[in-house]
């Protein structure tokens, strides 16, 4: 005969097993009801029929609290020596010093070079400003200098205007008493003409009874190369002579002014 022990039963999860002991326990209470009613029901037949009525109750038993099935534990290794945290090294504070001097030296330069950029930049926008106001200056000069220019030009012209004025009257005054008959233009003097000389001269004299010229001389302002033909042109006027009473008389303080223009 084999040991029971020896017997291997299937391992039936826990929540099936608590579910089979459940109905086993129902069907033996309802087998021990049915027994104790074979017992009990009489042998003989009875006078008359009864009707017996079997009071049943039906137990209902609560449903097994659900298991929850967790994970075995894993087992924890204990840590070999060499899994251990490696050990730190020592840092030698002088050399832990001497990079933090670095450090300071480092960031030292660099707020340095800042501040040179800064300077270099606030450096260039003043010479920048300077050489605003420089231009600024230089363009009211010239401006100034323009308006001087044109200020005189303006003057020069208004004399001008005027001395031709006065002498347009002198002339037209002398001109009531003599008149002139022959005028000639004087030479343009070569050098004057290569080296692109103008200008005007003026010259005076004497008209004597005969018309003719006498003693001229050049009054004013005027260009050495001018002087000669001045004179020469000057010389070779004629001009009909003053007549007072019927008789005809010098007129001293005559003037002619020469315009020398290269067209």
């Amino acid at each position: 005969m084999d040991n029971p022990a020896s017997v291997v039963w299937p391992r039936l999860p826990i929540s099936r097993l608590r579910n089979a002991q459940a109905a086993l326990l129902t069907l033996a209470l309802h087998g021990l009801v049915l027994a104790l009613l074979l017992v009990n029901w009489p042998v003989e037949k009875p006078a008359a029929p009864s009707i017996n009525t079997i009071s049943m109750q039906l137990l209902s038993l609560p449903p097994p609290a659900p298991v929850v099935e967790t994970a075995p534990p894993v087992p924890v290794e204990a840590p070999q020596p060499e899994a251990l945290a490696p050990v730190q090294p020592q840092i030698d504070p002088r050399i832990a010093q001497q990079k933090l001097e670095q450090a300071a030296l480092a960031h030292k330069r660099v707020e340095q070079e800042k501040l040179e950029q800064q300077r270099q930049r606030l450096e260039s926008k003043r010479q920048e400003q300077a050489r605003q106001e420089q231009q600024e200056r230089e363009q009211a000069q010239q401006r100034q200098a323009a308006e001087q220019l044109a200020a005189q030009q303006r003057q020069q012209t208004a004399d001008a205007a005027a001395e031709q004025a006065r002498q347009a009257e002198a002339a037209a005054a002398a001109s009531r008493q003599y008149l002139p008959i022959a005028k000639k233009a004087p030479a343009y003097p070569r050098r004057a003409l290569d080296k692109g000389i103008e200008g005007e001269c003026t010259v005076s004299y004497t008209v004597n009874a005969q018309g003719r010229v006498e003693q001229p001389e050049v009054v004013g302002a005027c260009h050495p190369l001018f002087i000669r033909p001045s004179l020469a042109a000057a010389k070779s006027f004629r001009y009909q002579p003053r007549v007072i009473d019927g008789r005809a008389v010098a007129v001293p303080n005559v003037k002619n002014t020469f315009t020398y223009r290269i067209e």
